[in-house]
């Protein structure tokens, strides 16, 4: 069951916004579908990402995927211990597989609820 405290991009990404820091991670549903995990690219702590861009790539056997970011600032944190616990994203993808955290500057107006998202999931098949 995905939080309810969750903002989804249609491209999976999730946050979790509290104050002026959003933690920003990929859904069950984006892990689900990439299978057999190899390989992940994270942006440093004071990179600045920007809304609808790419942060940084995820890598399963079969393809390269774009993470990207569903609000504009500075990357405060960086969840090193992710690329080498890759299995924490089919574990826990909402909870300690979260990938960065990033002081906001803008968050992505297209952000979508829980319910919305799991309507989204539901049409993508």
């Amino acid at each position: 069951m995905r939080p309810d405290d969750l903002k989804f991009q249609k491209s999976h990404e999730w946050c979790r916004v509290e104050g002026e820091t959003a933690t920003i991670g990929i859904s069950d549903y984006a892990v689900s579908h990439l299978n057999d995990l190899v390989f992940l690219d994270l942006p440093a702590v004071g990179a600045t990402v920007t809304i609808g861009e790419s942060f940084g790539e995820i890598e399963s056997v079969k393809a390269v995927s774009s993470l990207y970011s569903p609000v504009t600032g500075e990357v405060i944190e960086s969840n090193e211990e992710l690329g080498d616990n890759l299995e924490w994203l089919s574990e826990e993808p909402f909870g300690k597989a979260w990938m960065v955290k990033v002081k906001i500057s803008a968050a992505g107006p297209d952000l979508m609820d829980v319910a919305a998202y799991d309507s989204h999931c539901k049409a993508e098949g």
